[in-house]
């Protein structure tokens, strides 16, 4: 992007350097007429690539993007105003050492015996390269996490409550608003895909689908983590489903795998393959649906405030603000819309592992 961008400038001021430079030029004598204006064009030329190049070199958007979407050891609020989080190692030799990330705040990043290695992600690491160690810290993913694991406690035992103390009343306010929701799910999601036997499988649903929610939403506030936006995230929840799926599978479902029906018995050895890979790929699809979405979004919006800082104009600041303002209230719905359909989705496969034999498609 910056070459072209480098390309696009260095060609609009030889363009404008022509134009004003060859009229200045137009009284010398007639045995020099090109040397002039190719010097002053070489002169613009070089003069635009430097400024470029130190615009790069001052702002690399491409490290602020990543800066924004990785995990980190500790939660940035603002430029230059951090929260430092618990650094949590465990070795052979050592133990258990518990200190804060502040404490890698100096020249070298290093503190103990143990480096802060910065890249795409962030490492700890042992300065000493013989040692090996167990890093369990709370990062600013897993800080996330419980302040929304936090948030739907208190939801729903705050909605839980006024049930009890509001019992044989409608409900109003917010915890309307929430019956909609849960009702929607369980109507609408849940209960047409699992059939009979939902309510085994709804608290889980439900689960799934307000803990994508609240970190889909968190992760759009300025400062947030990106939860739903780190692959390991989305794995975990993907091979959750995964594992109840294929815990209360019935016999039909496995038949299904290793015999499917219909099939002749020459086309086997190449049907039985094609249905373990689509095994796999139910979850890896859920895992990159939400976390390609998620990412997208942050990606997208990240590079349009980083174009105020390459243009260096306050002039494009209204634009690409109004635009990203936009393109916020689209994230928003993604974000109700990946949930629902990371629900969805998981509710399928259970269904199609647990129905009866005589309506089994197996999600096929």
């Amino acid at each position: 992007m910056y070459t072209t961008l480098q390309q696009f400038f260095t060609t609009a001021l030889v363009a404008v350097s022509i134009l004003f430079s060859a009229p200045s030029f137009a009284n010398e004598p007639e045995q020099h007429p090109e040397h002039p204006v190719q010097e002053n064009i070489n002169a613009a030329e070089h003069e635009i690539e430097h400024n470029l190049e130190e615009n790069i070199e001052e702002f690399n958007i491409g490290d602020m993007i990543m800066h924004h979407i990785a995990d980190s050891h500790e939660w940035e609020i603002t430029h230059g105003v951090a929260l430092p989080l618990p650094v949590i190692l465990y070795s052979e030799d050592r133990g258990l050492e518990v200190f804060l990330s502040s404490k890698f705040h100096n020249e070298h990043h290093e503190y103990n015996g143990y480096h802060l290695v910065h890249g795409d992600t962030e490492d700890i690491v042992p300065v000493d390269e013989s040692r090996s160690i167990i890093d369990i810290s709370i990062t600013k993913n897993v800080a996330s996490m419980l302040l929304s694991a936090f948030i739907l406690i208190y939801l729903f035992t705050s909605i839980g409550a006024a049930y009890t103390k509001g019992k044989g009343k409608a409900p109003k306010g917010f915890q309307n608003a929430m019956e909609v929701v849960i009702l929607f799910i369980r109507d609408d999601v849940v209960k047409p895909n699992i059939g009979p036997n939902y309510e085994k499988y709804l608290p889980y649903m439900l689960s799934l689908f307000f803990f994508i929610l609240v970190n889909n939403i968190l992760g759009l506030l300025p400062g947030a983590a990106n939860v739903t936006g780190n692959i390991a995230v989305t794995m975990t929840l993907a091979v959750i489903t995964f594992v109840i799926v294929h815990l209360n599978a019935n016999k039909h479902y496995y038949k299904h795998l290793f015999s499917p029906t219909g099939v002749p018995a020459a086309l086997l050895p190449v049907m039985i393959p094609v249905e373990i890979v689509g095994v796999f790929m139910k979850p890896f699809s859920l895992m990159v649906r939400l976390f390609a979405n998620m990412t997208a979004g942050h990606i997208i919006l990240l590079s349009l405030f980083g174009l105020i800082f390459i243009f260096k104009s306050i002039m494009i600041a209204p634009v690409i603000s109004l635009f990203a303002l936009f393109l916020n209230v689209i994230e928003i719905m993604v974000a109700f819309i990946q949930a629902f359909i990371f629900t969805l989705l998981s509710s399928m496969y259970i269904g199609s592992a647990i129905e009866e034999h005589s309506h089994a498609d197996h999600g096929h």
